[in-house]
C-alpha cells in the first residue's frame, strides 16, 4: 500500500515539504534563516505535528523557492530502490545521536526504518515528544533507557519495544558503551 492519500493531511503535507526542501538542498535551519520562520515550526510541519497557516506555508515555500500551486501539484516519484548498502542510508540525526534512515525519499511510503546509534550520554532530549503512529525497535548492542508515558525501562541486546507514538516518549543511552538499535515507525512522521 503506497497511497500517499491514505496518510492524514498533516503527514502528507509534512512529507511533501521535507521532500522539496531536501531537493532544494536546504537544511531545516538554513530554510528557517532564509524565511524567518522558526526552525522548530518547520520541524513540526515536516513531522506532521502542525498544520501551518497559508501565510506560514507561503513564507516557507518562498525560501525553497516553489509556488503554492507547484507545491501541491508536485508528485515526486516514490523511491524504487529495494536494497541499500550501509553507505546508502540517509543520516538524519546530529551530534551524539546518529539516525540512519533506510531510503532518502519517504514520500509515498507508509513506514520509516532507522538504524539508531546513541553515543555515550546521547539523549533524545529532556522534553518527551509524541506523534501520530506506532514505533517498534530491537536493541542490537549497548543499553538504552526508554520512557513511554509513565513507564520507564532499561533495554539491552535482544530486548525490544513497541508503543503507540502518541504517548510522550524519550530515549537515553545508559551504560559504558554506545547503544545501537533498529527501529521502525508508521506512518513515517518521526
Amino acid at each position: 500500500m503506497n497511497d500517499i492519500n491514505a496518510l492524514p493531511p498533516e503527514t502528507e503535507l509534512g512529507l511533501r515539504l521535507r521532500f522539496v526542501r531536501e531537493r532544494a538542498g536546504h537544511s531545516q535551519r538554513a530554510l528557517a534563516k532564509l524565511t524567518g520562520v522558526p526552525n522548530s515550526t518547520i520541524s513540526l510541519i515536516e513531522s506532521g505535528k502542525m498544520n501551518p497557516s497559508v501565510g506560514a506555508l507561503r513564507r516557507v515555500l518562498d525560501g525553497i523557492p516553489i509556488s503554492m500551486s507547484e507545491f501541491f501539484a508536485f508528485e515526486p516519484d516514490p523511491e524504487q530502490v529495494s536494497f541499500y548498502s550501509e553507505s546508502d542510508l540517509t543520516e538524519i540525526g546530529k551530534g551524539k545521536l546518529s539516525l540512519k534512515q533506510v531510503g532518502a525519499n519517504l514520500f509515498g511510503r507508509q513506514l520509516m526504518m532507522l538504524r539508531e546509534t546513541y553515543d555515550i550520554g546521547a539523549d533524545t532530549g529532556r522534553v518527551m515528544y509524541g506523534h501520530l503512529g506506532e514505533e517498534a525497535g530491537i536493541v542490537l548492542s549497548g543499553r538504552v533507557e526508554v520512557t513511554v508515558g509513565p513507564q520507564r525501562k532499561i533495554l539491552g541486546p535482544g530486548d525490544a519495544y513497541y508503543f503507540d507514538s502518541r504517548a510522550p516518549h524519550r530515549f537515553r543511552q545508559v551504560g559504558p558503551e554506545k547503544c545501537v538499535l533498529v527501529s521502525a515507525c508508521t506512518p513515517p512522521t518521526f
